[in-house]
């Protein structure tokens, strides 16, 4: 069978740079991560006055700084021992290096859970009916960082020949790719995000803490997985064991461990 290959569409050329005076930049993957958490801060907020809800607006609050530390820094972490660890390893002085780029959901993640973890035992907070309001806004941030990706040209898709809505990215070379970084906005932000929230308004899934967080390990384990079918693996990695990808390798155990939370939560009496 004979494939012709179809043009690219013109990826569009937006400076990831929003504005500098002097040395100082304000760049779109900053303002992505800033958005996020606001959005969801304030959204998380909007959850906690609700009668059924089992935690508080003020203790969502003042979780705010603990949420950014474990996002940079468990992100940040992530991707040095996930992704680049032999490189980093002969040029530490690079991990301060943040504006390079370079930043893993899965370290950021573990940074949130264990700010969560101290978090709610400092303030004397249930920690699963927390984590529940927390995982509803995640998905915010995750689509804002996902389009950051897209706007910077970065973490592109498989080459697509025969796709219709396949871009050449600057840095991708003149061949035409998936955008992959719009696949996983619209999974891994947008459904996601649905997902959560809908059944945030089911009673009977709010009786229940950590249905709702446990819920969020699959669906981004899921999405993730998915995802990383049209993603291009990166470079200093590659591909895997029968052709698998380190994101996919990282979102497995989340799939099976939100499987364990949900299956454990729903044996629970209800709150």
């Amino acid at each position: 069978m004979l494939f012709t290959t179809l043009p690219a569409l013109a990826f569009p050329i937006i400076d990831p740079v929003i504005f500098a005076v002097g040395p100082f930049a304000i760049r779109w993957y900053a303002l992505a991560y800033i958005v996020g958490l606001v959005a969801g801060w304030r959204m998380a907020m909007r959850i906690a006055v609700r009668p059924d809800s089992l935690v508080t607006s003020t203790q969502v609050d003042g979780f705010l700084l603990w949420a950014t530390l474990g996002v940079v820094l468990g992100g940040r972490l992530g991707y040095v021992l996930f992704y680049n660890l032999d490189s980093y390893l002969q040029h530490p002085v690079d991990i301060l290096a943040v504006w390079q780029g370079g930043m893993s959901f899965h370290g950021g993640m573990l940074g949130v859970i264990l700010a969560m973890l101290a978090y709610c035992r400092l303030s004397g907070i249930r920690f699963l009916a927390f984590t529940d309001v927390i995982a509803c806004v995640t998905p915010i941030g995750l689509f804002f960082g996902r389009i950051a990706n897209f706007i910077n040209g970065e973490l592109w898709g498989r080459v697509a020949p025969d796709v219709a809505w396949a871009m050449a990215f600057p840095t991708g070379g003149p061949v035409p790719r998936h955008p992959s970084q719009l696949y996983q906005a619209a999974m891994e932000g947008l459904l996601l995000f649905l997902l959560l929230n809908l059944l945030r308004w089911n009673s009977r899934v709010m009786d229940k803490p950590g249905t709702i967080s446990g819920v969020f390990l699959i669906g981004y384990g899921i999405a993730r997985i998915v995802g990383e079918l049209f993603r291009e693996p990166d470079a200093q990695i590659g591909y895997l064991i029968g052709g698998t990808t380190m994101g996919q390798w990282l979102s497995l155990p989340m799939v099976l461990f939100g499987i364990g939370v949900v299956w454990w939560s729903r044996r629970q009496p209800a709150a």
